[in-house]
């Protein structure tokens, strides 16, 4: 330490948690205004990024640096706790080099102009995603953001992308080799791989040409820094007003600060020996009491603004954002702003420090809360993959049965990319566990399947077997005996399972086409044979619709006329196709119901109706319908006779009652009506009979 190092002795060591090193001239700006300029406070960093002390990414050609130390923006607790005098006294080399480092890549991290959107990129849950999901992402982050702000999630992204197609890999492979095929010989890529890898060819294109032309402004930065120490130090041997020698000298430290990042090995280096000449002028300065209280006025005030933000900062509940502005301050005081009086040196540092441990004391806690969650997440990630192999380890023999497992599977799995994150080291033990039991499954499946196909596959020939029998005869000429054949086949295609999909409808279309063409010749023939039986049935058919529309008379005796000439007109019609004669049974039916509407005796009625059904079966070449309509009159001509018997003898009961009781006279009336039914039946017997001469 040089012997002319007062700056030390105004307002603390420069070397650890060197806040209050450099002065500077007047600001003209509120706080808050750098404060907004260097970090978004609006921004929160996402659960998921594990940031673990003394973590530093080292900066490579093709990898983007990135510093997350719980000891960046100097909140180790063991530091915090001294004051800035005590600081002062130590002299460990191993402290003071470890500090330094720290205080490097705080002032690297702060003029780092990308560093405020990195922490805007939003954290998204990339193991939940699918791979054209993760495609999507990854080309939006290539669009729209900067290319040096976004390797950590390029990184995730292309993790979770080879592991899910790594995965879709061994499915592919299970299912060529179950199929027959040799492991050796499968290949199998996809359009959302090839256009992955074509994103990350552009990505590392991109990044590469960032890091050279970054390498080239270091190089520069180094230069220009440089130059402002030489000029710094050739401030001592200007003979120039006091006044305008301090005015240059702030227009140098301006200089200095806007000058940007330069290599982080030669950081060090150049600051302490910056450092070392800005205090070289500070006891140059002591000629001018005036300019140098000026400027610990300045400081004291812009350093209390600095602490009101961090204590503010401290009551904040978003620790990651807080935490980031507070960098900015850290950077602030130490590069920006200069000693203040000695009476206000050990109060103002105690404060900012206090804030500080605060700070980093609810980040702490907020990690800590983090890796419950995660420990949480772990938990139900290892009941899903315990439920996967409960469904793999029950076997079936069902295509239904399986289908079903395999939606469960499906949606096992989707809940496990959902689950959230697990603990940085379990990660890929647990992603393994996951996919074994998904393979598990997946083998079971695909053993199934492989016999499956193998029963399809004769299936197939069977039903190929039964479409050359059916081309083979579809123009055949003899119908009776072609027909049964096509019938008979058609029954047996039936009973055949499943054949492979890509065939089902190829070889369905073929055999229903042969059949239809036969049975399309056997119909267009029959209906050209008997077409005279089709004329019929359309003759009848507008005879039916004119009864159905037909308007009875007040004359009885002339509708019953008009009834029976339809009837004669109906039988001259003839007969009609075999698979159309329902049409007789509506003809006669709308008949019953016409006659029905007649005003006559109703005995009459039912006679009328009768010689009308038996004229219709006489005109059928089957008399079994007679002989059926006989037996049933004679069994109604026996009931009626057995009814009367009953009622009579029912009479015997009332021998002492007067013939003038309701109940007798009602027994009386049953047994006239039933006589007058036996006389119609023994009718219609009579004229069914007459029928046989």
């Amino acid at each position: 330490m040089s012997e002319n190092d007062n700056l030390q002795d105004a307002d603390g060591k420069k070397e650890v948690e060197s806040q209050e090193t450099t002065p500077t001239q007047e600001v003209t700006s509120p706080i808050e205004t750098k404060i907004e300029k260097e970090v978004d406070t609006e921004t929160e960093v996402k659960a998921g990024v594990e940031i673990k002390p003394n973590e530093v990414k080292a900066e490579t050609e093709n990898e983007e640096t990135l510093v997350t130390k719980e000891e960046d923006a100097v909140t180790e607790t063991k530091v915090e706790a001294k004051t800035e005098e005590e600081i002062t006294e130590e002299t460990d080399s191993d402290k003071k080099d470890h500090v330094d480092e720290i205080e490097a890549s705080n002032a690297e991290d702060a003029e780092d102009e990308s560093n405020a959107e990195r922490h805007e990129l939003e954290d998204k849950d990339y193991h939940a995603m699918s791979m054209n999901e993760l495609v999507t992402e990854f080309s939006s982050l290539l669009k729209h953001h900067k290319i040096q702000t976004i390797s950590k999630h390029v990184n995730e992204i292309k993790t979770e992308f080879n592991a899910k197609f790594s995965g879709l890999i061994d499915e592919k492979k299970e299912e060529f080799v179950a199929e027959g095929g040799n492991a050796i010989d499968f290949y199998y890529t996809d359009d959302t791989k090839k256009l992955f890898g074509s994103l990350y060819k552009e990505y590392k294109s991109s990044i590469n040409g960032y890091y050279k032309e970054r390498e080239q402004n270091l190089k520069q930065n180094l230069e220009n820094r440089l130059t402002i120490i030489e000029d710094i130090k050739g401030l001592l041997s200007v003979e120039e007003n006091i006044n305008t020698t301090y005015k240059h000298f702030k227009e140098l430290q301006e200089s200095w600060r806007n000058a940007g990042p330069i290599p982080r090995d030669k950081y060090n280096n150049a600051w302490n020996t910056y450092h070392h000449h800005v205090e070289r002028f500070y006891d140059f300065l002591h000629l001018n009491n005036d300019l140098r209280d000026m400027d610990f006025k300045h400081n004291y005030e812009q350093k209390l603004k600095i602490i009101e933000r961090a204590e503010e900062l401290a009551q904040d509940e978003n620790t990651n954002r807080s935490f980031r502005e507070l960098q900015v301050l850290h950077k602030m005081w130490k590069e920006e702003l200069g000693p203040v009086g000695k009476e206000h040196r050990e109060k103002i540092w105690e404060r900012f420090s206090n804030a500080t441990k605060t700070i980093h004391d609810k980040r702490q806690s907020y990690y800590a809360d983090l890796d419950k969650a995660h420990e949480k997440n772990l938990e139900n990630k290892e009941e899903i993959i315990a439920k996967i192999m409960v469904v793999a380890e029950n076997t079936t023999d069902s295509h239904s049965a399986w289908q079903k497992k395999i939606k469960e599977v499906e949606a096992l799995r989707e809940a496990f990319f959902n689950a959230g994150k697990v603990p940085l080291k379990l990660n890929e033990p647990t992603w393994a566990k996951f996919k074994d039991a998904v393979r598990t499954f997946n083998r079971g499946k695909n053993h199934f399947y492989k016999d499956l196909k193998k029963d399809q596959f004769e299936n197939l020939q069977k039903k190929k077997d039964l479409i050359k029998i059916a081309e083979d005869n579809k123009d055949g000429e003899d119908f009776v005996t072609v027909t049964a054949l096509m019938k008979k086949i058609q029954n047996e295609w039936k009973k055949i399972g499943h054949v492979p999909r890509r065939d089902s409808d190829k070889i369905w279309k073929q055999f229903k086409g042969a059949c239809n063409h036969y049975f399309n010749r056997m119909h267009a023939e029959r209906k050209a044979k008997d077409q005279h039986l089709f004329d019929a049935f359309d003759k009848k058919a507008k005879l039916l619709d004119e009864l159905k529309a037909l308007e009875l008379t007040d004359d009885p005796k002339a509708d019953i006329k008009t009834l029976q000439s339809k009837i004669s007109e109906w039988k001259e019609i003839g007969y009609v196709p075999q698979n159309k004669r329902y049409i007789d049974g509506k003809f006669y039916k709308a008949i019953d119901d016409t006659f029905d509407k007649l005003k006559i005796d109703k005995s009459k009625l039912e006679m009328i109706k009768f010689e009308s059904k038996l004229e219709n079966l006489a005109d059928t070449d089957d008399t079994r319908l007679l002989d059926n309509e006989q037996n049933f009159i004679r069994k109604r001509i026996d009931d009626i006779k057995s009814e009367i018997n009953q009622l009579e003898n029912n009479l015997q009961f009332f021998s002492n009652v007067k013939s003038d009781n309701p109940l007798v006279k009602e027994v009386h009336k049953n047994i006239d009506n039933h006589k007058k039914d036996l006389d119609t039946w023994k009718a219609k017997l009579t004229k069914v009979r007459k029928m046989y001469s």
